[in-house]
């Protein structure tokens, strides 16, 4: 593997873990600060935000300085952040930390998917893209359930520890493992901004959005699922947790391979579509203690079948401005993120149980389906108008 990459991988180890382990540790935090569990999930929210927030503000701020420099600065303000978020002893100081903490998040990927496909192989970016998000992944088999089970068995903080000490090791494999790079936007931010005008990019962005945020309804009360609505013990949330991120394995693996098979926008509308049909099922099977385990496997694995075709397709959507725009979609992978445990907490506050979250999730992937769509007919539309030059 390019050292790069796996610089890249390292520090989406760290994002995928600190991203995930609030919702494996959810009820701990919520009992440590004598409050809900749905408030707890704007733990989650305020993270989200943070990211949506910081993708496109910190892109245009560092688009004057070499990739690999600000890649370094925006690992060592993650580490800064989630430090503090182990030391948070209320409800606003926490929601503070998450929120800052999520700030390089969008811009971290956002970039580190641009330098990704500049150190693949020619034909390769999609294999390139999927390792980096292989850190990610790999943080829900390891590192989220690891911090999820000592949550549970001595302190939520130290999983937030954990996550600062990867910090440092991002820092360090950046620094001495990145070869040098150009300027992250070498044309310059204003230039960058044209790409705002295209319809495409931001259909690609809603879809981002809205398709995701069905698999956060479910994924960010998937604790209660399986211990109030499945009837299994806490410490059975860890190992649920490891199923999860072994299914997200092997989904972004197919997901590069479905990418490279078919157009990334076809790949995506049939994960969607197999992610609502799955989340439908999964409102009626969540009761059976086995079952749950099942789809907590298979949820997982065709939710990350998503990740590298999607990105691709922003990518696609924004040439000449490839940053910008995967820094964007960060952002709308995360108001996804937001939204989806959002509005998945709202029947549950409302008394419909957890199992209604699941039902919130299936209607957000199944209008991801449609945006999808509206994608394909406006890039039919716009090749339409393009002329075709005639030979003489």
């Amino acid at each position: 593997m390019n050292k790069g990459l796996l610089a890249l991988a390292i520090g989406g180890f760290g994002i995928g873990m600190t991203e995930f382990v609030m919702m494996g540790i959810l009820p701990d935090v919520a009992g440590a600060l004598d409050i809900s569990i749905p408030k707890a999930g704007h733990f989650i929210s305020a993270y989200a935000l943070g990211v949506v927030v910081g993708a496109p503000l910190i892109t245009a701020i560092g688009g004057k300085w070499p990739a690999h420099k600000v890649l370094l600065l925006l690992m060592l303000w993650f580490t800064v952040f989630n430090t503090l978020s182990a030391f948070a002893g209320s409800y606003e100081m926490l929601l503070a930390a998450r929120f800052l903490s999520g700030l390089p998040h969008g811009a971290f990927f956002g970039i580190g998917a641009v330098v990704a496909g500049k150190l693949a192989k020619p034909g390769k970016s999609a294999q390139a893209i999927a390792t980096m998000f292989t850190g990610l992944t790999l943080a829900n088999v390891l590192g989220v359930p690891l911090g999820t089970y000592l949550g549970h068995q001595y302190n939520w903080g130290i999983s937030f520890l954990m996550v600062g000490v990867i910090g440092i090791l991002a820092m360090l494999g950046i620094k001495f493992w990145m070869p040098d790079l150009d300027k992250s936007s070498p044309d310059g931010f204003k230039k960058d901004l044209k790409v705002l005008k295209k319809p495409e990019l931001w259909m690609v962005i809603l879809l981002t959005t809205v398709g995701t945020g069905g698999f956060f309804a479910w994924y960010s009360y998937i604790a209660p699922l399986i211990t109030n609505v499945a009837g299994h013990d806490e410490s059975v949330v860890s190992y649920a947790m490891i199923l999860a991120g072994v299914g997200m394995v092997v989904g972004n693996i197919l997901g590069a391979k479905l990418a490279e098979m078919f157009s990334p926008i076809y790949a995506v509308i049939l994960t969607l579509i197999t992610m609502s049909i799955l989340l439908v099922a999964n409102s009626y099977l969540a009761h059976d203690p086995v079952f749950i385990l099942i789809m907590t496997f298979l949820i997982g694995m065709v939710a990350f079948c998503i990740s590298t075709p999607i990105q691709m397709a922003v990518i696609n959507s924004s040439k000449g401005s490839e940053m910008l725009g995967s820094s964007l979609n960060q952002s709308a992978f995360n108001m996804g993120n937001a939204s989806g445990a959002y509005l998945a907490g709202l029947p549950i506050a409302m008394g419909y149980g957890f199992t209604s979250a699941t039902l919130v999730g299936a209607a957000m992937a199944g209008s991801g389906v449609l945006i999808a769509i509206a994608v394909i007919l406006i890039r039919k539309r716009h090749s339409e108008r393009i002329p075709v030059p005639v030979e003489n």
